[in-house]
């Protein structure tokens, strides 16, 4: 076990990641921000948002005295927005209290941090012993030691931990598995632990981690109406804490007495588990426009910058470039 410590830390050491901008930090704020935008999502789509966010919100007390619109519009195109929302709701409990917490258990208590991320922060911020098993870390002990399933993993994860210098062992961990052991085309020729690794001896590296049965993408079907006066376009804020809560989006039902407009090309946008078809019409409005709660008329260009998803800009970008066909 140690001799497994000791051979990815000094591997880290050489051939590791050593540049990105969450490095060589103690604050727990920046190793917080960087671990939940990381969850689901790669570096290189992190690191401008990361960035992006601590340019407008260098303290978290400046993020928790933000509206949630502020930071849904920061994080927008980032995906996985209930961790925004929760972002916001953690900074808010951390300002009350004037402090993060500096345990595991402590971190895992805020919103939207689960074990592994709490010991990822307690880890790199406090210098805890705390054991990660993120998907990298899973795939790294699954072919190195063939053993699968969550239980079995966080205990072995649990008992590899070394007495001292848990930050570079946790850090190397999460760079084997970003770099070389990768899902596919792992470079095993390049790995610190090739000799002893069970999936290679055993001519299983496809095999391990065994993939998750992949169910058929179910299909959802939306009408966009994307109205259109003078340069504005109307968007309507979405309600509760599920897909795209407290974002802006086109209606999805015709308003009354408004016109239905004309077909744009359609588009998808892939999710979890589903697939979204979305179906824009452009409808221009003419003479008086409906007003209602939760709705809202901004200029296109401005819309391009609010809080919306991804998909909903791509229309709003067609229509301001006069592509929209």
């Amino acid at each position: 076990m140690q001799d497994f410590a000791s051979r990815l830390t000094a591997w880290q050491r050489r051939h590791g990641r050593h540049d990105l901008p969450w490095q060589g930090t103690r604050d727990p704020y920046r190793i917080w921000l960087a671990e939940v935008m990381l969850q689901q999502t790669q570096v290189d789509t992190v690191i401008p948002y990361y960035e992006r966010f601590l340019a407008r919100f260098p303290r978290v007390r400046a993020l928790a005295a933000a509206t949630e619109d502020e930071v849904l519009r920061l994080w927008s195109g980032l995906g996985y927005y209930a961790r925004g929302r929760n972002l916001h709701a953690a900074a808010r409990q951390v300002a009350a209290k004037g402090r993060f917490p500096t345990t595991q258990e402590g971190l895992a208590a805020l919103p939207g941090i689960g074990r592994s991320t709490a010991a990822a922060i307690a880890v790199f911020a406090f210098g805890r012993r705390a054991a990660i098993l993120d998907g990298n870390v899973k795939r790294v002990l699954a072919r190195r030691f063939g053993v699968q399933g969550a239980k079995m993993q966080w205990a072995l994860a649990e008992k590899l931990l070394p007495r001292r210098g848990v930050r570079a062992y946790t850090q190397a961990l999460m760079d084997l598995g970003a770099t070389l052991c990768t899902r596919t085309r792992p470079r095993c020729e390049r790995c610190p632990v090739a000799r002893a690794c069970v999936a290679r001896r055993e001519g299983r590296i496809a095999e391990l981690p065994a993939p998750r049965t992949r169910k058929p993408m179910p299909v959802k079907r939306a009408n966009w109406y994307v109205y259109m006066r003078q340069g504005e376009v109307l968007l309507e804020r979405r309600s509760g804490a599920g897909l795209w809560g407290g974002l802006w989006t086109f209606p999805e039902a015709r308003l009354p007495a408004m016109p239905r407009g004309r077909k744009l090309a359609a588009l998808e946008h892939g999710f979890t588990h589903f697939r979204l078809r979305a179906q824009p019409w452009l409808c221009p409005v003419r003479g008086a426009a409906p007003q209602a709660a939760g709705r809202l008329w901004l200029d296109i260009a401005a819309a391009t910058g609010a809080a919306v998803p991804a998909p909903v800009r791509t229309v709003l970008r067609a229509l301001l470039a006069g592509r929209a066909d």
